[in-house]
């Protein structure tokens, strides 16, 4: 299993600031793909991935016990 954590917007948008999906292993770009289609995400090309508080690239491998954390960009004024 792999937890996924999720802040700011993508949270409220979801409702919930974490989930689990069955994956054994995964990159982060399938990963992203995925999210977007089966849970109609808006595009998450901006958001930034990390994987056990690592930010990570797209071709990085998710694994089994992972914990990735989906954070959005920042916004200020």
């Amino acid at each position: 299993m792999i937890r996924i954590l999720f802040f700011a917007q993508l949270k409220e948008q979801l409702n919930k600031k974490e989930m689990t999906l069955p994956y054994q292993e995964i990159t982060v770009k399938q990963l992203r793909e995925r999210l977007e289609k089966e849970y109609s995400l808006p595009a998450l090309s901006s958001v930034l991935f990390a994987i056990n508080e690592e930010f990570a690239a797209e071709d990085d491998i998710i694994r089994d016990g992972d914990v990735v954390a989906l954070i959005p960009p920042m916004s200020g004024g």
